[in-house]
């Protein structure tokens, strides 16, 4: 899943990362996708520590399954957590508004709000990182105390 989150994040990112690479898609340039955050990049290398838990799981490494627990911690829950507070009082407002002179200036994208965009991305994300640390816990404290710590 964390995959799968991640090549979303990527075909959102790509507009900025294609303008870096200065290459010119009018198709992608005609969506006007927003700028994006600095908390999407950021998150978007969480997925590096996804290949930890792969060779973990392959090696039964109690180390690189460290590794990821700490990994997706600070850069997959820590800027999920953050840009939850950052989109949470658009979205309210947006939700809670009672006239469309009252959600005016709540940030909009093909006619959608950007934060309830941001939010249905966030939650799954929040989801599939929270189990992940809780089953990789799991199997952190299975492996010690079946004493199967190999080296690495």
């Amino acid at each position: 899943m964390h995959f799968l989150l991640f090549l979303i994040m990527i075909l959102k990112l790509s507009s900025d990362i294609l303008d870096k690479l200065d290459i010119f898609i009018l198709e992608i340039e005609e969506l006007e996708i927003p700028p994006p955050v600095k908390w999407e990049y950021i998150w978007s290398f969480s997925v590096l520590y996804s290949l930890c838990a792969l060779s973990a799981c392959k090696t039964n490494s109690v180390f690189y399954l460290q590794i990821y627990i700490g990994g997706i911690a600070t850069l997959g829950l820590g800027p999920a957590l953050g840009a939850l507070c950052y989109y949470l009082p658009d979205a309210y407002r947006f939700v809670s508004a009672e006239t469309p002179e009252e959600a005016a200036d709540v940030p909009m994208w093909q006619g959608l709000p950007y934060s309830i965009i941001n939010l249905a991305f966030l939650l799954p994300v929040l989801q599939v990182h929270g189990f992940a640390l809780f089953f990789s816990g799991r199997l952190l404290s299975a492996w010690k105390a079946r004493g199967t710590k190999k080296t690495q």
